[in-house]
């Protein structure tokens, strides 16, 4: 596939972009920037929050996981059903009762202001990481077929990556973001759906379905192991608990949720948001067993992350695959930043800098404006320390391993602070908050290594227990 092709489809996929941020960026304040005035339609909200649930990683590291690992991810993907609704019964009708901005500022009602900061803290903590693993993971697919054929530097590509995201999300926010996900969203699913196609088609399959559920990699569930990872009740159980504090005690997603115009709207969105992931999530799936067996039976040697890449734009399915593929990817891979980008600085603004109690409202919006602009730095150095520490591995397991121990605590304190009604020491929270992710991975390790039992993704059950735990023994 020419780089030239590839460079013409990135210039005019953001040259939308920007023109949807130029038309609902128009007159835009604080207000549009965080809760985009509470007038975002639901069915917007919950259609483009799916692309940035699924995110580049997701486009990429799921086909890629089921070599390894059968089907087994959609025994989390269940165990998200669980999770949203949770969130669509509990946690929506706290956030509107409330009527906040930032999801932390509970924590502050609750506890207190050290409780408060700390949440705050390791939300901002695990956005920047996972984000920045998002687009570590896009931005190396690009270098590879697009800018080393420039003799473009590592550096450069993500720098790019990140002033594009800033371009188009600096004046409108969450407001521009709610209709340029939508686009994203439909870009990812329709390069699903062109590259599904033509693969089948190539391997003259007729029936997809039928396919799939006869091949030896479309095991689901697995019970047979009660040490191993992939045991059902772990997964099904973590996805749960990933779900809720992915999403439901995540700025990023929640931010998204809180510009309906009411609750009512904000829980339809959650409804269809959850059907329509649970399909998606299997059509990923079974597009990794169409990939896998392709590229055994062509003699391609690629696998986890590498899989999917290099077969759509090699040039075996085509240029119309290729040209596809990177729309979704490129989709999926911004439909997630540039949210990211946005509840950083929310974040950062509300609870850490607490601008909302400025009188002066232009004061207000030249120090979020300058936070947007320090993120994007802090995006770029933590994408570029990737570059040389990550590992082999899938990047999907990556997150949702660092999110156990990032997210456990807050999984934590919200937990203590909705089914209890106990207060707490709040100054030695931020300590509790530090000791049950380290304990947390002693335990883990110790299990495994001495025990034979790998909690996996439960991880992140055990840092909240520990956490709850810690908060008990600080009661007043």
């Amino acid at each position: 596939m020419q780089p030239l092709y590839i460079l013409l489809l990135i210039v005019a996929y953001f040259s939308v972009l920007i023109f949807i941020s130029y038309i609902t960026g128009k007159s835009a304040d604080n207000k549009t920037f965080f809760k985009a005035n509470n007038s975002s339609p639901w069915y917007l909200v919950a259609f483009g929050m799916i692309g940035a649930s699924l995110s580049g990683v997701t486009f990429i590291s799921v086909p890629g996981w089921v070599e390894t690992d059968s089907m087994s991810y959609f025994q989390m993907v269940l165990g998200y059903v669980v999770g949203y609704l949770v969130i669509g019964l509990v946690l929506l009708p706290l956030y509107y009762k409330l009527n906040l901005t930032s999801i932390y500022t509970y924590l502050q009602d609750r506890f207190g202001n050290y409780s408060y900061k700390t949440g705050a803290s390791f939300f901002l903590l695990s956005r920047v990481i996972g984000a920045a693993f998002r687009l570590f993971l896009v931005a190396n697919v690009l270098q590879v077929i697009l800018f080393d054929a420039y003799g473009v530097p590592f550096w450069v590509t993500v720098s790019i990556t990140i002033l594009l995201i800033w371009l188009y999300t600096f004046k409108g926010g969450i407001k521009t973001i709610v209709w340029t996900d939508t686009l994203q969203t439909l870009f990812m699913l329709l390069a699903v759906g062109v590259c599904i196609y033509t693969i089948s088609t190539e391997m003259k399959i007729d029936n997809i379905f039928t396919y799939v559920a006869d091949s030896k990699l479309s095991k689901t569930f697995f019970f047979e192991d009660v040490n191993a990872g992939n045991y059902f009740w772990k997964q099904f159980l973590a996805g749960a608990f990933i779900a809720v504090v992915m999403t439901g005690l995540d700025q990023d997603m929640m931010q998204k949720n809180l510009t309906c115009r009411n609750l009512k709207d904000a829980q339809k969105n959650m409804f269809w948001f959850t059907i329509v992931l649970v399909i998606v999530n299997f059509f990923f799936l079974a597009l990794g067993v169409l990939l896998t067996d392709y590229a055994q039976q062509n003699g391609i040697d690629a696998h986890k992350d590498q899989l999917f890449p290099l077969i759509a734009t090699q040039g075996t399915l085509g240029l119309a695959t290729a040209l596809f593929f990177l729309l979704g990817l490129i989709a999926a891979a911004y439909s997630s930043a540039d949210s990211a980008l946005t509840s950083l600085t929310t974040s950062f603004s509300i609870d850490i800098l607490e601008i909302d109690k400025k009188k002066d409202k232009n004061e207000q919006e030249k120090i979020r404006k300058r936070i947007h602009i320090i993120f994007s730095l802090i995006l770029i150095a933590t994408i570029l320390i990737f570059k040389y520490f990550i590992a082999d591995e899938s990047v999907i397991a990556k997150i949702f391993t660092f999110a156990g121990y990032t997210y456990g605590p807050l999984l934590g304190l919200y937990a203590f602070g909705m089914f209890t009604k106990m207060n707490v020491k709040d100054k030695i929270v931020p300590l509790i908050c530090l000791i049950a992710p380290i304990l947390t991975l002693i335990i883990s390790y110790y299990s495994k290594e001495k025990l034979g039992f790998d909690f996996g993704f439960f991880v992140l059950v055990l840092n909240g227990a520990l956490t709850f735990i810690g908060l008990t023994i600080i009661k007043k």
